[in-house]
């Protein structure tokens, strides 16, 4: 079920409303229950391929746990690697290498007639193969006891708020909540209720209503303009964050209401005046990620410069590639990559200077800005080609400044997103209105409310990183 239909709140309630009746045991238990009902409500088939790779994970680690010899430590640790990357590789990339290869036979002369599976992606599997990696990789090296509990263990890894989308949780800050008992807190709840109303208000309200202009420009690329695609380059810019970061504000919001907390995955990243500094701002638990199992795993920071580079790159192509079998990733993640360590070689010490009047900051926001939205271009695109194409018509279209066409709901709809996130860029989020008194806060909650059953799109629009 998704998160923005009237389902997932009636699921919600009624969850929330037995989790509160019962001792810690029987609220894990719950919650496993739940989850798998949640995760099933799709596709049941996939719910057993969850259960297995991850239940592969569970009796690595305990093995893991009997073993003192690094070496075969190691050897389970690789069944961990094998099994999930393999699994993952299998549904994610499988038709992309098939088809490349039957392209590569093309260019000399041969033909190709391979059998292309079309394989559905199991919901969420980047996201879940990663937590339960995470897990296995803490066990073995030492900071990270096995737990037993595999009612705990599958309450990690399946927790229905976060289990398709994300954000990405560690076993060290997750895990070891579902072993304490957990009390209702009002504040808590009352608080997760704003976030999950701000999340409603970002997906339903600003990228479901982005997702009908950006889908028509890039849709045809051919017969749009260049200053259409540029605003839509903007408005996809706006919708990816919205719909992404809204997901994300209805999990953090909805595990309050459990008294769980999960990792924080945006932090206003458009506020950023660096690249290095955006990728302390966006999803945060897949940069994490990344910095702990591979960037620190080649080496990290105690190599030679030429080497932190080339780890670097490394980071940011596999970051590229974990969103999609295309090459449009792979260039996205260079594209970071490159312009990462442009700041890093360029500028160390500065990517978050806060010195300088406001102009400059301004100034150093917008550069930032834009060279995420070039990136975005690559992202959207369904083919280098089409990319490219979109990258010429916008240089060509601003050279002849003649600008057309703007649009008055983009720029509304990243204005309110803005005001609100800069209004609170202090705090957790940006509907903490806790200080508020209580007639003007209650009155924001009604406008909200009616904003979103007012505004948002009827028509059902999946969240964007559903596919990855």
């Amino acid at each position: 079920m998704s998160f923005t239909t009237p389902v997932y709140l009636i699921f919600l309630a009624i969850v929330w409303a037995l989790y509160w009746q019962l001792r810690r045991r029987e609220q894990n238990i719950l919650i496993v229950c739940a989850s798998f009902f949640f995760y099933g409500w799709w596709d049941w088939r996939f719910l057993a391929l969850l259960i297995t790779t991850t239940g592969i994970d569970y009796g690595v680690a305990l093995a893991m746990g009997h073993e003192k010899d690094r070496p075969h430590r190691r050897k389970w640790l690789l069944v961990s690697l094998i099994s999930n990357l393999g699994v993952l590789g299998f549904f994610k990339y499988f038709n992309f290498f098939t088809q490349q290869f039957a392209h590569l036979l093309g260019a000399f002369g041969l033909s190709a007639n391979p059998v292309l599976l079309q394989l559905i992606l199991p919901l969420g599997i980047s996201f879940y193969t990663f937590q339960a990696l995470s897990y296995t990789i803490d066990v073995y090296r030492g900071r990270l006891k096995p737990v037993r509990d595999i009612v705990q263990y599958f309450c990690f890894i399946s927790f229905f708020p976060h289990l398709v989308a994300g954000p990405i949780n560690f076993a060290k800050d997750l895990l070891q909540q579902f072993e304490r008992d957990r009390h209702f807190d009002r504040n808590e709840a009352a608080d997760g209720a704003r976030q999950i109303l701000l999340g409603y208000f970002k997906k339903m309200v600003v990228a479901d209503n982005l997702a009908p202009f950006v889908n028509t420009a890039f849709g045809d690329v051919a017969h749009a303009s260049g200053w259409q695609l540029l605003w839509a380059t903007y408005g996809f810019a706006f919708q990816i964050y919205c719909d992404f970061s809204g997901y994300t504000d209805i999990a953090i919001g909805s595990a309050k209401l459990f008294n769980l907390h999960l990792m924080r995955n945006f932090a206003y990243p458009y506020f950023s005046q660096s690249i290095p500094e955006f990728w302390r701002r966006w999803h945060i638990s897949l940069s994490t990620w990344f910095r702990e199992y591979v960037y620190i795993s080649l080496g990290g920071n105690r190599t030679s410069k030429p080497r932190q580079a080339f780890n670097i790159a490394v980071v940011f192509l596999l970051s590229g590639l974990w969103h999609g079998a295309n090459w449009t990733f792979i260039v996205w993640g260079g594209l970071h990559g490159f312009f990462y360590l442009c700041y890093w070689l360029l500028l160390p010490g500065r990517e978050e200077d806060e010195a300088g009047s406001w102009f400059m900051r301004l100034l150093r926001i917008l550069c930032t800005f834009h060279l995420v939205c070039f990136a975005w271009i690559f992202f959207r695109a369904s083919s280098l080609t089409e990319a490219w194409t979109v990258v010429s018509k916008i240089g060509s279209d601003i050279i002849a400044l003649h600008p057309s066409g703007v649009q008055f709901k983009i720029l509304l709809l990243a204005a309110a997103v803005c005001l609100f996130e800069w209004l609170n860029r202090r705090r957790e989020h940006a509907f903490d209105v806790a200080r508020w008194g209580p007639v003007p806060r209650w009155g924001f909650y009604y406008a909200m409310v009616l904003i979103v059953l007012g505004f948002a799109n009827l028509h059902y629009v999946p969240f964007i990183y559903f596919d990855f």
